[in-house]
């Protein structure tokens, strides 16, 4: 099974928006099968095959999470990393702030789903197209 280290790996090498699609077949390679980010401390959970889980630590100190979600806010927030415009830190926080809790990568369907507090799926993007 796959371990922290080698996702930090291929993190390093791989873990930008440019190389994001790279990344995601990378983890599936090493038998990740899906992947969650919480915006909370940035702390990722990857899962493979029969529930193997592991658990990175927090990147970055505790952000609140806003109670109401705002599905023309957050986009906007997205948009300025795209640009290389905010560091990943300030785009947690204006997603925090847009009441995005959290993402999750499906490395077999190849897509990225965002939620809100309540579990709502905010947007859901092929990230191939990202």
């Amino acid at each position: 099974m796959f371990t922290i280290q080698q996702i930090d790996d291929l993190h390093d090498r791989l873990g930008n928006m440019d190389t994001f699609a790279d990344y995601v077949r990378a983890l599936e390679s090493l038998g990740v099968e899906a992947f969650t980010s919480y915006l909370t401390d940035g702390h990722s959970e990857f899962v493979g095959r029969d529930g193997y889980t592991v658990k990175s630590p927090a990147a970055h100190e505790k952000l609140s999470i806003a109670e109401t979600s705002s599905r023309d806010e957050f986009p906007e927030h997205l948009n300025l990393h795209d640009q290389h415009k905010t560091t990943y830190l300030e785009m947690s926080k204006g997603l925090a702030e847009s009441g995005i809790e959290k993402w999750t990568v499906d490395t077999n369907r190849m897509t990225l789903t965002f939620y809100d507090k309540a579990g709502t799926k905010m947007q859901i993007e092929a990230i191939d197209k990202l």
